[in-house]
């Protein structure tokens, strides 16, 4: 229901899922390779260079050779692409203020105490890592 509301909410920055998906995880990730953002969005590598293709023409991401490796292409937001993002995470984050201004300080503390234990179980689980590169994860406690 919280992901249905906050599709509505943001309107998902004026795209389809599938492209603002991938907008969000280049503002956390910053530049990546076609391949490696469809891995850690789990999309087919033809939904991911179609979502890509479709967003370098709106000016939200450059997509150019990759200087790591002649044979991938490297996605990189633009200052559009860019301003979209922190667009988008001000309005979640208004929205998610606006939920949680319901409940007293007790509750929201109970809610951040809990969303941490599921954060917990979620670094912990394989399915819900299968598609994120191995590597250094941030400490629960320091999320939010």
């Amino acid at each position: 229901m919280y992901t249905r509301a906050q599709r509505v909410v943001a309107d998902c920055c004026r795209t389809t899922n599938t492209q603002c998906h991938l907008l969000s995880e280049l503002g956390r990730a910053g530049p990546l390779p076609l391949s490696e953002l469809g891995t850690r969005v789990c999309l087919e590598k033809s939904w991911v260079s179609r979502a890509v293709d479709a967003m370098v023409e709106r000016g939200l991401v450059t997509k150019e050779p990759n200087p790591a490796d002649a044979r991938s292409w490297l996605v990189t937001l633009t200052a559009e692409g860019e301003r979209t993002i922190l667009e988008l995470n001000r309005t979640l984050d208004e929205h998610a203020d606006h939920l949680l201004g319901s409940l007293n300080a007790r509750e929201r503390a109970d809610v951040e105490r809990s969303l941490l234990l599921l954060m917990k179980a979620l670094r912990d689980d394989t399915a819900a890592n299968c598609c994120l590169p191995t590597g250094p994860r941030k400490d629960t406690a320091t999320c939010r």
